[in-house]
């Protein structure tokens, strides 16, 4: 059984965590000389004088590609732990990996069908 008492550890490494950074916020605010120029102020790339606007509005479909790339990438993941203990798990573990690719393929024909990965 674990009492309350047992906590305080962590909740000391919490506040002398969050105190050292609220400290060093307010020493550096204060030690150092503000002198804000309009060349300070200005955005700085590489040495690369800024040219136009920095927000051009990209396609939706690099988000979506990525999204969905770390989505089944990430279901892959869980693939490597199976593929370990495969003899150990049985029949019953193969069965339950192949719903799961069963599930992942129906989502990766769903999104084909909706034309997701389509460059127009």
């Amino acid at each position: 059984m674990s009492n309350s008492i047992d906590y305080v550890g962590i909740f000391i490494q919490f506040l002398v965590a969050f105190g050292f950074v609220g400290l060093v916020l307010v020493v550096i605010r204060f030690s150092g000389p503000r002198r804000l120029t309009s060349d300070k102020l200005v955005s700085f790339e590489s040495g690369i004088e800024s040219v136009g606007n920095a927000r051009i509005p990209f396609s939706i479909k690099y988000f979506l590609t990525a999204i969905l790339f770390v989505l089944f990438d990430v279901e892959v993941i869980f693939m490597y732990p199976w593929a370990v203990n495969f003899k150990v798990l049985g029949t019953v573990g193969f069965v339950e990996m192949v719903l799961f690719i069963g599930t992942l393929l129906l989502g990766f024909a769903y999104i084909i069908k909706k034309g997701a990965l389509k460059w127009d």
